[in-house]
């Protein structure tokens, strides 16, 4: 499967022209990752955007960065496990930030495009279209898994308190 055939299968990619998908095919990099091996770390600086070729990649937080209820050392949780043609690390296009999440490959064969972020953003300045697109396209990816993120967080609170006793009894 060539760059060009993933990025077309790729939601952010999304009414990509096939010129428009070359010049961003010609950005990548493919890199392998074994099992448990880590991408990135959370908190770590950010300037790279991930388009997964094949296997699977583990987005974790740490909880102990908001608290640990039982006040026991805490292992990073897994939020999101993501396929073939999923993109992880779209957040540094658009802040450049440190990353709020770390990525860890969740199988033995691991592969994944690796796209700059200054030379995307050159080719974005290039071709305002393509641009438009994308961060339109971006947007609507944060926009989704936000979303996702927002109803795991609702039904956390919604089983922690089933399980909690009112104040004052016993």
């Amino acid at each position: 499967m060539t760059n060009l055939h993933v990025l077309q299968q790729t939601d952010i990619f999304f009414e990509f022209g096939a010129e428009q998908l070359a010049q961003v095919a010609a950005l990548c990099e493919e890199k392998r990752f074994g099992v448990g091996d880590l991408v990135f770390e959370e908190n770590s600086a950010s300037d790279e955007l991930y388009v997964i070729v094949a296997g699977e990649v583990d987005i974790l937080v740490d909880p102990s960065l908001v608290g640990d209820r039982a006040g026991s050392p805490s292992k990073p949780a897994t939020i999101a496990t993501l396929r073939r043609g999923q993109s992880f690390g779209e957040v540094a296009l658009v802040d450049q930030g440190v990353r709020s999440a770390s990525a860890r490959s969740g199988s033995h064969e691991t592969r994944l495009l690796v796209i700059p972020r200054q030379a995307l953003m050159d080719l974005c300045d290039r071709d305002p279209a393509l641009g438009y697109r994308l961060m339109r396209n971006l947007a609507a990816d944060l926009a989704t898994k936000i979303r996702n993120s927002d109803l795991k967080i609702r039904e956390e609170l919604l089983y922690s308190r089933r399980g909690a006793r009112p104040e004052g009894e016993a």
